[in-house]
């Protein structure tokens, strides 16, 4: 009389049973340390609106270039919208002022003059972020502040 048996069957078909308990515990522990990792957790951003300024602080940044009375210079700056603009041959001293709600601007200020000396200056919201000048005949300068 040939039996059903535990003992023959374990004896018979062992690779399966391990195979099986080995692919169980993984994904126990996969299932596990998905949670303590915080992989379920689900991520949200902030949509483009949330980086708007709303307008109610607007900086105004300030470009200045100085030199010797009486030069001249050229100027290379960037517009609120980061469009170069340039001013050829203008009178020293020049300043223009931009007005931005936007969180940042980055403002970049080159000239050259045909002078003894240039400087160049910009300032935010009363704040002076970069000063520079030289004393070199038709000098070159800039100033930039990326935090504007």
């Amino acid at each position: 009389m040939s039996g059903f048996s535990v003992g023959k069957l374990v004896r018979r078909r062992w690779t399966a049973i391990v195979a099986i308990i080995v692919v169980a515990i993984v994904g126990f522990s996969i299932h596990r340390l998905h949670g303590i990792f915080g992989s379920n957790n689900v991520v949200s951003r902030t949509g483009s609106e949330a980086l708007e300024n709303t307008g109610f602080n607007p900086k105004h940044v300030l470009f200045e270039v100085f030199g010797t009375p009486g030069s001249v210079a050229t100027i290379n700056y960037l517009d609120a919208d980061a469009q170069p603009q340039r001013v050829d041959d203008v009178p020293l001293p020049w300043s223009h002022e931009l007005t931005t709600d936007e969180p940042t601007l980055f403002a970049d200020l080159r000239a050259q003059g045909d002078g003894a000396t240039i400087g160049c200056r910009i300032t935010v919201n009363g704040v002076v972020k970069d000063e520079r000048s030289t004393d070199n005949l038709n000098g070159y300068i800039s100033c930039l502040d990326k935090t504007a």
